[in-house]
């Protein structure tokens, strides 16, 4: 369905239910010990993937919805993954143990973020 699909107020509905799931979906990644410190994976995956299927509800195939959210899903890991061994290749991305062990802020920047820990 078009992203026109939904009336006004079902496009509320759809944002505000939205909002609710991203609270919850942020909590659940933390307890399950996923770092995402800006909570990117809730507002834009979790929350992305409802939006795109709560179209059906006015009006959208389920099936066209569900094959959108998986083709947008495949890219994206392949994509993602690419990228990120290409620049693995050149400068590493995971930081050291020693250095995880020391705290990155401490040796990117000289200073201790976070003394009272």
């Amino acid at each position: 369905a078009a992203p026109s699909a939904p009336s006004a107020g079902a496009a509320l509905l759809i944002g505000a239910v939205g909002g609710i799931i991203v609270y919850f979906s942020i909590i659940g990644l933390d307890k399950r010990g996923i770092d995402d410190p800006v909570g990117a994976i809730s507002a834009h995956g979790v929350v992305g993937i409802w939006g795109v299927m709560a179209v059906c509800f006015t009006g959208g195939s389920l099936f066209a919805q569900a094959a959108g959210v998986l083709a947008i899903a495949g890219f994206t890991y392949v994509a993602s993954l690419i990228t990120i061994l290409v620049i693995d290749r050149f400068i590493p991305i995971r930081a050291s143990d020693m250095e995880q062990e020391t705290g990155l802020d401490l040796v990117e920047t000289g200073v201790e973020a976070y003394p009272e820990f």
